[in-house]
């Protein structure tokens, strides 16, 4: 279980995230969304640049890898989900934008089960279900 400690500081890192970029792009004087995708996304290219010369990790050595392609498919869904999620955050509010932006955790769930055999459970279910009924709550 030594990905709990990570899971946890990435919640507690990605909650500050959005009423931040909301704060940035919307009202007066916003930041456009485009720059701000920009300048944040920026900082984690230049952080994980960082850590890959100190890991000694090379990217050209995995090119070739069979899997490499997920990788890539992954960065395309990965930039059409946060061009998206910063344009809502700017036009709406992060009380119910993120709610409606984290419903990919189910849809994430439903991938894993379905095409990496996962197993599901009645808790995962009904975790999915809750889930579910509270972005509704929250976005009415």
């Amino acid at each position: 279980m030594n990905y709990l400690p990570w899971a946890v500081l990435s919640l507690v890192a990605y909650s500050a995230v959005p009423p931040l970029v909301s704060a940035a792009t919307s009202g007066e004087g916003a930041v456009p969304t485009t720059v701000a995708v920009l300048v944040s996304n920026g900082i984690l290219v230049v952080v994980a640049l960082g850590l890959l010369l100190w890991s000694g990790d090379s990217v050209a050595a995995n090119l070739d890898h069979p899997k490499f392609p997920l990788v890539v498919v992954a960065g395309v869904f990965l930039t059409v989900g946060i061009l998206a999620y910063y344009r809502a955050l700017a036009l709406g509010p992060v009380s119910v934008v993120t709610p409606v932006f984290a419903t990919f955790l189910v849809g994430s769930a439903v991938v894993g089960v379905v095409f990496l055999d996962e197993t599901v459970t009645a808790r995962k279910a009904l975790a999915a279900v809750f889930a579910l009924v509270a972005v509704y709550l929250a976005s009415g």
